[in-house]
């Protein structure tokens, strides 16, 4: 079973679902943000987004030959694990500190935060064989795209939505593990 452009553009969206999150909330609560730093967060989410798979990647194809006959189950669990998890911290009540600067050292901390679960996803590509470098390029195209989309509705309407696009996302993400798991 391998990945399809559907499959990895709807992981992409799944995956870009934290980054769009945090995006909304740094809109909302940094009202002054130039658009050199709205690129900023685009470039360093969609970024990390990008080199996260291929790390994984080259994780798992070091133990692909191990767990071959396994690589199904794996990238269920990897999926499932990822997916619970993003629905997990969408319905938690830990609000994150909201600060009205913009920081390198923040972005990098959030682009690399949020790109966790895209080297996951990078493992489970490399336990199913599939290309990795068209995987890895839609996958940052969408975390920039959302990213910066993002901030621009957090500006407009980012108390009204916050954090709850992750729970699509994670949605999405054990879907794609389920479809794994059957073999469609």
């Amino acid at each position: 079973m391998s990945f399809n452009l559907i499959s990895i553009s709807l992981i992409a969206i799944a995956l870009a679902m934290d980054a769009f999150s945090v995006s909304i909330t740094k809109g909302f609560s940094q009202k002054n943000l130039t658009k050199p730093q709205i690129l900023y967060y685009g470039l360093f989410f969609g970024g990390f987004q990008f080199l996260m798979p291929l790390l994984g990647y080259l994780c798992g194809s070091a133990i692909s030959s191990i767990v071959e006959t396994l690589a199904s189950i794996i990238g269920f669990t990897l999926l499932l694990i990822i997916g619970l998890n993003m629905i997990r911290e969408s319905l938690g009540s830990d609000e994150d500190e909201i600060t009205d600067e913009f920081s390198f050292k923040e972005v990098t901390l959030l682009a690399i935060a949020t790109s966790i679960d895209a080297f996951a996803v990078g493992i489970t590509i490399a336990l199913l064989k599939d290309p990795i470098l068209i995987s890895s390029v839609i996958i940052g195209i969408v975390a920039f795209l959302f990213s910066v989309v993002g901030i621009f509705i957090g500006k407009k309407i980012g108390h009204i939505v916050g954090d709850k696009f992750q729970i699509l996302g994670g949605v999405i993400l054990i879907l794609i593990g389920i479809k794994i798991l059957l073999g469609f």
